[in-house]
Parts: structure tokens; C-alpha cells; sequence
């Protein structure tokens, strides 16, 4: 390893140049060796603000021609399986943006690849790096409020400019300094579906991290809108373990952006609602601890921080491969089952 670690882009778009790249830029212990983007105007763009000497056209070139460390894929969801099954080849440790593929036998086959080269994988997943995501976790895979028996998840917010191809800064929930949202969020050829590939994959992949659960099962019903990808989900899951849950949301919140989680034990349960900025643990007996919702104005970039420092071996992966394909496996079944009139699915048959 280099005396800082190198790390390449895939992709020079809106959420590379927003977030990682400068977090990227900013490490002290970290070399942004090269970014990679088939567009050249947008790659013009990115190579001008952030005064960039390597970039390239194609990824195969970058890895041919640039030893990594690392590679962080942001690019169309159904081009991160190929991406990333080849760089593991070249041996990098991986950072996908969400969701980590389309299909749940693309996620198994590289969580396999990587682990065969002991190689790391993180999932582009923020809400990991709140303050009390860890205690959650902690709590509940520790067994303080007991089995995990019941989980409500849900998530809504404003898509509808994405998700309608309509995308512009008026239409944006968030600002931006170097490139605006792509206009393929409603493309199913290259994202996937919409709500569910887009959003829910957010708090599916937090109640995996902070639960440690599987899925069994999937129900699933999504209404589109009208347009070509759906914009709002309701899914009934069975897990592993026997536990029952809901998970669903909305694209069409407008304003009213809301992530919400929550699971209940044996003996207690955990509780955590962005709008409302509350998040605790509540025992049997009624007794509450409040955990600390908050986090750094920057912890967009906190991913990304995350990633060099696993690749260094100072910190822990807090958002891994394994979060992600067993995200995969229930958003992959769930749209199975919406395309078949709600049919139940074991995640069993999705590796046919």
C-alpha cells in the first residue's frame, strides 16, 4: 500500500461531486488517484472545479492503467453488479452506492468474491453514521430487548421530480454545486424501479444493520402513478427468525420527508422517527433511554471517511456488503412479487 491509499471514482455525476469525491480530497490519508465518466462534458466539469490531473472515459482503462486501493461506484443501479465484479478482479476494496445491485444473486456472488479475496464492500447507506445507530444495534442484536418479534418500516419523501424524469434545481429536495440529479431516475432499463430501489432501500438496509435479520418471505403491492417506475410501496415481510414486519413508503411526500423504524422484542423496543428527531430504547417496565439522534453537518461524507478508514484498518465497516444483499434480497423479491399481483416470495427462489 501506498503512503496514502488510492482510491479511483466511477461515475462524475451529482451524488460523486457533491459528496464523495471532496470527502475523498479532503482525507489526509488518502490520494484521489483517478474518476472515471463515459460523459465528457460532465467529466470536463469535475476535472475543472476539482483540478483533477487523471481522469478516464472508461473504467476498464482505469483499472488497467491505475493500481487502487479502492473504488467508489456511483453509477445507474444496473450497472453496479458488472462494475463491481470487475474491480474485484484488479483486488480493491469496494464502496457501492445504493442499492448494491438490482438482483439478489449478483449481491451473493460479490459479497463471495470479495470475502474470497478478503476484500471489504460498503453500501452508500448514511443513516448508519447517526450517533445512536450503534447503540441501536448493539441493543437490539445483544438482546437487551428481547427477540425481535415485530418491525414497522417506513420511508417518504419528495420524488417526484426523479421519479417523473422532470429533473431540474427548482425540482431537487437537495442543492447542488457541480452537476444536478441525472434524468434516469425513471428509467427501469437503468435504475430498477423507482421508491423502492431509490428510497426504501435507506431504512431496509438501516433495520438489517441494526436488527442483524434476514428475510424469509416478501408480499409486496406498488402503485406508479402513472409513471414507469413506482412511487409507492407497502411490503409485508416474514424473517428468519419467525418476526413479522411492514415496510412501504412514498415518493410522493412532497416536503414531508420521514424515515421511521420500529422494532419490537420480547422484552421492549426500539423506536426511531426523523421527523419527529426522536430515537430510544423503551424495556418492559416502561423505563426509556433517549438516544442521541443527532450528527455532523457533513455526514454525507461520512461514508466515505468510513471506507479509507477500513481500507486502512482503523475503523469497522459500518455499513457492509452483507447489509446490502440482504436489502437486495427483500427489495428483489418484493418487485417480483408486485409484478405477479402480490404473490408471495421466498427469498429461496430468487437463487434458481
Amino acid at each position: 500500500m501506498h503512503e496514502k491509499i488510492r482510491i479511483g471514482v466511477v461515475g462524475a455525476g451529482w451524488w460523486a461531486s457533491e459528496y464523495h469525491i471532496p470527502a475523498v480530497l479532503a482525507h489526509t490519508e488518502a490520494e484521489l488517484a483517478a474518476v472515471c465518466d463515459p460523459h465528457p462534458e460532465r467529466l470536463k466539469r469535475v476535472m475543472e472545479v476539482f483540478s483533477l490531473k487523471k481522469t478516464y472515459a472508461d473504467y476498464h482503462e482505469m483499472l488497467e492503467k491505475e493500481i487502487l486501493d479502492g473504488v467508489i461506484i456511483v453509477t445507474p443501479h444496473a450497472t453496479h453488479y458488472s462494475i463491481a465484479r470487475d474491480c474485484l478482479e484488479y483486488q480493491t476494496h469496494l464502496l457501492i452506492e445504493k442499492p448494491m445491485t438490482l438482483f439478489a444473486r449478483e449481491a451473493r456472488e460479490l459479497v463471495e468474491k470479495a470475502a474470497a479475496i478478503d476484500r471489504q464492500i460498503m453500501i452508500g447507506y448514511t443513516y448508519h453514521y447517526h450517533n445512536q445507530a450503534l447503540r441501536a444495534r448493539q441493543a437490539i442484536t445483544g438482546g437487551e430487548i428481547g427477540g425481535v418479534e415485530y418491525l414497522n418500516s417506513s420511508f417518504s419523501s419528495d420524488m417526484t421530480g426523479f421519479l417523473s424524469g422532470n429533473v431540474s434545481e427548482a425540482s431537487s429536495p437537495i442543492r447542488y454545486t457541480v452537476h444536478g440529479p441525472s434524468e434516469n431516475y425513471n428509467k427501469p432499463e437503468m435504475m430498477g424501479g423507482g421508491q423502492g430501489h431509490l428510497q426504501l432501500t435507506h431504512p431496509i438496509g438501516y433495520l438489517f444493520y441494526v436488527t442483524g435479520l434476514r428475510a424469509r418471505q416478501v408480499q409486496a403491492k406498488m402503485n406508479n402513478l402513472g409513471l414507469r417506475v413506482d412511487m409507492v410501496d407497502a411490503f409485508t415481510v416474514e424473517f428468519e427468525n419467525g418476526a413479522l414486519g411492514l415496510v412501504g413508503g412514498t415518493g410522493n411526500a412532497h416536503h414531508n420527508h420521514r424515515m421511521s423504524l420500529a422494532v419490537y422484542g420480547q422484552k421492549g423496543c426500539y423506536v426511531v422517527d426523523t421527523m419527529a428527531k426522536f430515537s430510544a430504547l423503551r424495556k418492559e417496565d416502561g423505563t426509556q433511554e433517549e438516544l442521541d439522534w443527532s450528527s455532523s453537518s457533513s455526514y454525507r461524507g461520512a461514508v466515505t471517511r468510513n471506507f479509507i478508514g477500513v481500507i486502512l484498518g482503523k475503523e469497522e465497516n459500518y455499513a457492509p456488503g452483507e447489509v446490502g444483499w440482504r436489502a437486495v434480497e427483500l427489495l428483489d423479491a418484493a418487485y417480483v412479487s408486485s409484478k405477479e399481483k402480490g404473490r408471495v416470495v421466498n427469498i429461496e427462489e430468487l437463487y434458481r
